[in-house]
């Protein structure tokens, strides 16, 4: 059977407290070991709108700088259905049981656009447009640009770029703030302290 993903968090980009409620939801899912790397993987590519919304946030935490996070996809170097098992493959060649985030563009029901997703599992690339291609992660984030139904392709092709930008800059800022804290909390862990969390507004 296949093993179905758990959603975490589903916050809206216009939710003024969204980059806290991801992050929060990020540390919940992240290792606590502090040799277990964590790695992105920003799939998508930037010929299609729709689907520009994981090397849009590449790009983004390339520009801001991770302290500990090792990103993949950026607008210059994108990870698309071309080349994501090979990228798959030296990731998993290049760090040590690798603690992997999906993150992809996705489509759905037209009262959900603009929703951003955290969970446990992997992202399914592809899958709005019937391409078999690797699940990607131990936990995903996705960001919801338009309306699922008929001709996905050409949905993608035409969704607004200014939807996209404001999703991804709320999914970036909150890796970003993430990454910040997340030594903090592996640190406090491995000494017995619990850590306590910010308390977001609802």
């Amino acid at each position: 059977m296949e093993q179905q993903n758990i959603i975490d968090a589903i916050v809206h980009f216009e939710d003024q407290a969204a980059v806290h409620k991801i992050s929060d939801a990020l540390l919940d899912l992240l290792p606590s070991q502090k040799n277990q790397p964590v790695v992105i993987i920003c799939i998508g590519t930037d010929r299609s709108t729709g689907d520009s919304l994981g090397p849009l946030i590449g790009s983004f935490l390339h520009e801001a700088g991770m302290n500990f996070f090792h990103v993949y996809g950026t607008l210059e170097n994108p990870v698309h259905a071309m080349n994501l098992k090979d990228i798959l493959a030296h990731v998993k060649k290049t760090y040590k049981n690798p603690f992997i985030i999906g993150i992809d563009a996705c489509l759905g029901r037209i009262a959900n656009i603009g929703e951003i997703k955290v969970g446990t599992g992997p992202v399914k690339p592809g899958a709005g447009v019937n391409k078999k291609l690797p699940e990607v992660g131990d936990a995903f984030i996705t960001g919801i640009v338009n309306m699922a139904g008929h001709l996905e392709f050409v949905v993608l092709q035409n969704t607004r770029l200014n939807l996209v930008m404001k999703l991804a800059k709320k999914i970036a800022a909150a890796l970003v703030e993430t990454d910040r804290i997340y030594d903090k909390k592996r640190t406090f862990q491995s000494i017995g302290f619990n850590f306590v969390k910010r308390k977001s507004a609802k």
